[in-house]
């Protein structure tokens, strides 16, 4: 364990805690000795943290505590999902362009190119807007489509990469298939890549959860989400700052976390391959 320590450093271990903890309390939530969420007789409108609402309350009434944990609940399952979804269909999208060249690469990059022209947020919200719905399914869908251009073009260029190496020459003139070469000597060289990238993804798409919840396009109440916490007790900052400060250390601490270890891991795995 000292030798992992000194690999990634404390700040990543420190970062890895703080979300293996969330996860287990979003997961556990129901089994807590928390207040119900959405009970608005939880304590004192927006009262100080005492011994029984560690965090205070909101301006309802409510636990903030509680309702920071069941808030990370959708933040994880939205971060997880969007990117698991863009990565899986922009991995065998861009492995694809960038295998077989010419006509397929062509119409994958423009498509890539026309996602990415479209301001992100306004695009997820204007998903969310147009299909008239807040489930938790919209809100994946949304979040992964903005995604989708940016990994089709980093596949892409990595399989671009790995398909000019000597052993994929090699393959290729001992007669192997395309789809062989494909699942035997593009997808082992390019996953770890992308599963790096894939953390740092996870980061921004609950920044993007937690946008589209400030502006009341995630997933409908009473189900709280960080950002819709936050939207809530903004009008109330001059009388508490609880309601604000709860959830947004909680986006902030988890945001920081995933970007600190994706870029750790990121940085190991170049050292890795320059090593190779």
């Amino acid at each position: 364990m000292s030798e992992r320590r000194r690999r990634y450093g404390i700040v990543v271990w420190l970062s890895a805690t703080w979300l293996g903890g969330l996860a287990a309390a979003a997961i556990l939530a129901p089994w807590l000795p928390l207040d119900d969420p959405s009970d608005t007789h939880s304590g004192v409108p927006l009262s100080i943290p005492t011994s029984h609402n560690l965090l205070g309350t909101d301006q309802l009434g409510r636990d903030l505590l509680s309702r920071v944990i069941f808030g990370a609940r959708v933040s994880i399952v939205v971060g997880i999902a969007a990117v698991l979804v863009s990565s899986l269909v922009g991995g065998v999208i861009g492995m694809v362009a960038g295998y077989f060249r010419r006509r397929t690469e062509t119409a994958t990059l423009f498509a890539a190119d026309v996602l990415m022209a479209f301001p992100t947020m306004l695009l997820a919200a204007s998903i969310v807007a147009f299909t008239d719905s807040r489930g938790l399914a919209t809100v994946v869908a949304a979040i992964a489509l903005i995604y989708l251009g940016p990994t089709i073009r980093i596949v892409r260029a990595l399989t671009l990469s790995t398909a000019s190496r000597e052993f994929v020459t090699a393959a290729r003139s001992l007669g192997a298939t395309h789809a062989r070469i494909i699942r035997r000597e593009l997808m082992p060289n390019v996953i770890p890549t992308l599963m790096s990238m894939m953390i740092v993804a996870m980061a921004g798409a609950v920044v993007a959860e937690g946008g589209l919840a400030y502006l009341n396009l995630s997933v409908a109440p009473p189900t709280p989400t960080w950002g819709s916490m936050i939207a809530a007790g903004k009008d109330k900052v001059s009388i508490s700052l609880y309601p604000v400060i709860a959830p947004g250390a909680a986006l902030f601490l988890t945001v920081l976390s995933l970007t600190l270890i994706g870029d750790a891991i990121q940085k190991r795995h170049s050292r890795d391959l320059g090593a190779i």
